[in-house]
């Protein structure tokens, strides 16, 4: 049996390291440095940047979020977070410094905006979304098990949004 922990217990028997990406999910076999396997299967897809790790079989399993390529951008950071946020693009805010997935073309705009960019390898862990906790992609239509329903609808964000139904041309 596999549960998640919110908090850290006394001792870490193990860890796993995944990446921004690998630590949002529902249903997934993982391996952990020391090389067991466990199974996560949780009612729901859940980001797991809300959690220390997993009790498994009686193991404290640490979650570690792994080294991603990043740019590290400093300058006029509110103006440059304007422009990242813009693009839709998730970003890391830190009081002295923005952090972005390393990407050429936003790395050439915001270098003519004026920014000073970095390239490193580090834990990503971008800002959530503004209205509840969590991940800022993707959206849920209700009732729509396919999360895809024709037409121009809100989704809270002020923004109107088109989506096509399943087979539309």
């Amino acid at each position: 049996m596999t549960s998640l922990l919110k908090s850290a217990p006394p001792l870490a028997h193990d860890r796993v390291v995944l990446d921004y990406d690998q630590r949002l999910m529902r249903r997934k076999l993982l391996t952990t440095q020391g090389g067991r396997a466990f199974l996560v299967d949780l009612p729901s897809v859940t980001n797991l940047d809300n959690y220390w790790g997993f009790l498994v079989d009686g193991l404290n399993i640490e979650i570690v979020p792994a080294p991603e390529a990043v740019l590290v951008i400093t300058g006029d950071l509110t103006r440059l977070a304007w422009h990242i946020g813009n693009r839709h693009t998730l970003c890391q805010i830190l009081p002295d410094r923005l952090v972005i997935r390393e990407d050429h073309v936003l790395e050439r705009m915001l270098t003519g905006l004026g920014a000073t960019i970095r390239r490193e390898s580090l834990p990503f862990k971008p800002e959530g979304g503004a209205y509840g906790h969590g991940r800022t992609m993707g959206h849920s239509h209700g009732d729509d098990p396919d999360g895809a329903r024709f037409g121009w609808h809100h989704h809270g964000d002020g923004q109107m949004h088109f989506h096509a139904s399943k087979g539309a041309t």
